[in-house]
């Protein structure tokens, strides 16, 4: 038995032709759509990437406790537990975030890893001369400017490097048995910086500055910037697509469909200027950023090719589908499912997905009906970070936090131990935009919030209860206005 995991950052699902979109130039997600279950309704947990990530090793929820930072002493991390159990694991990553201080711990969990070097600002390649800035809006990043001088051929791109990487690895074992293989790259990932063959792929009139690097803020161009930057975005995306077609076409040339898994998936998506918006993290996780593309093929069920999938799933549920696979045994602390019969048949594994990021709304769907429960108080308090790993993405934690660090009570996932308290500070106010409902059967594009008391109470009592499930610090009732439910007293 072995598996695949291909990761991109920031793939928008409703740029895919899957899920809708004719315009896109992307032939190989096509064809992946033929080989597996396609996923209707997958989500995202926590928000944005390193939290994404604990959750791809832990199987449960990080946005309630804390904030982006490494793995724990007490996380039970799947490529871990498969290197334990027999299973070699490898990563192959571009993912810069990986070798900064809030992402140290994640990459040396798998049995060897590969990087490759110059994603966004990756403190890469030295020099003392200040680049030359060319005409621009949206952000300026000096590491991103010397590194992409360094990226002349397509196969100098870091994608390139990485997914160069992975296949090396497919073809030095594929004789060999019990093995997982993560290939992750940042793109398309902000700044949407592609080799010119894929971004002549979308000719478009403009003749304006660069725009590859929309700000975390509302849209503010204009709207022929705003399209040329998704010409930008569609670019890395077929770049992303080639690479992809790259990796079905060795599982084709080494017969690797009849025992190796293959998912295909994506920590969030990204704001292309939808509801007035750039990026993610700044506002409501709308569809477009917490409604995640997924594929899956499972040898074990080969009339899964082609067929959709509608059951409600989450990132929580890939360790856990990768270690039933391989037969290992999920820890107590893993909250996610595997999705084995769901791939099989479309079985139900879960009501309700809770979704966030730490400080900000905590939103739940159903499958129809969306809730984002915004903090009751522009002060956003009382707000706690619980970790042994008191670092943010790229430092330590400030010395007037750890000054006011307390000792916290085990959590049922802390294996009795007590955590730092510190207090936590959101990435933005998000109180701003209130409390939204939305009804996706009736409202897709989340254009018309609705006010509906019968459907709020529901989505309520579904949110509190998973978040009881979740073992929630009872703050963040208290910071969201809502009443603490029996299983959490």
């Amino acid at each position: 038995m072995r598996a695949i995991m291909v990761m991109f950052d920031s793939l928008n699902r409703h740029m895919l032709p899957a899920y809708g979109c004719e315009w896109t130039k992307l032939p190989n997600f096509r064809r992946l759509a033929e080989r597996t279950a396609t996923f209707e309704r997958s989500y995202v947990g926590s928000m944005p990437c390193m939290p994404a990530r604990r959750e791809l090793h832990t199987g449960r929820y990080n946005f309630l406790h804390r904030s982006w930072g490494p793995l724990e002493p007490f996380d039970d991390s799947m490529p871990e537990l498969l290197h334990q159990a027999g299973v070699y694991t490898h990563l192959a990553t571009d993912h810069y975030h990986y070798w900064e201080d809030g992402g140290a711990t994640y990459h040396s969990r798998y049995g060897s890893f590969e990087i490759g070097r110059g994603q966004e600002n990756d403190f890469w390649k030295g020099e003392v001369r200040e680049p030359e800035k060319p005409d621009l809006i949206g952000q300026f990043r000096r590491a991103h400017m010397v590194n992409r001088k360094y990226m002349r051929a397509e196969g100098d791109w870091p994608q390139s490097v990485t997914f160069r990487s992975g296949l090396e690895f497919m073809r030095t074992n594929a004789a060999e048995d019990n093995w997982f293989l993560h290939i992750e790259t940042f793109d398309p990932h902000e700044p949407f910086h592609a080799h010119p063959d894929y971004l002549a792929l979308y000719p478009h009139e403009y003749d304006g500055p660069e725009f590859t690097w929309p700000s975390y803020s509302r849209v503010t161009e204009t709207p022929e910037q705003v399209e040329h930057c998704r010409m930008n975005y569609a670019a890395l995306m077929s770049m992303c697509d080639a690479r992809l077609g790259e990796v079905l076409d060795l599982m084709d040339e080494l017969n690797l469909w009849g025992d190796t898994m293959l998912i295909v998936n994506t920590d969030h998506g990204f704001m292309l200027s939808e509801h007035d918006f750039w990026a993610k993290c700044h506002m409501p996780f709308y569809e477009e950023v917490a409604h995640t593309p997924l594929f899956i093929w499972d040898p074990r069920c080969p009339a899964c090719a082609g067929q959709r999938r509608g059951a409600l799933v989450q990132t929580i549920d890939l360790p856990a589908t990768l270690l039933e696979y391989f037969g290992v045994d999920r820890p107590a602390s893993m909250q996610g499912c595997p999705l084995r019969d769901t791939v099989a048949t479309d079985a139900p594994v879960r009501e309700g997905a809770l979704f966030g990021i730490h400080g900000g709304h905590v939103n739940v769907t159903d499958g129809r009906y969306v809730y984002m429960r915004a903090p009751a108080s522009r002060d956003n308090k009382p707000l706690f970070n619980y970790t042994f790993m008191p670092t943010h993405m790229r430092g330590f934690f400030r010395a007037e936090e750890l000054a006011a660090v307390e000792l916290a009570d085990p959590f049922s996932f802390t294996r009795g131990l007590r955590t730092m308290r510190t207090p936590a500070s959101p990435w933005r106010d998000y109180h701003q935009y209130g409390t939204l409902l939305f009804d996706l059967q009736t409202d897709p594009r989340q254009d018309r919030p609705i006010r509906d008391a019968a459907v709020e109470a529901r989505m309520i009592d579904l949110m509190t209860g998973l978040m009881a499930a979740n073992d929630a610090p009872l703050e963040q009732y208290q910071r969201l206005g809502v009443a603490v439910p029996a299983a959490a007293r």
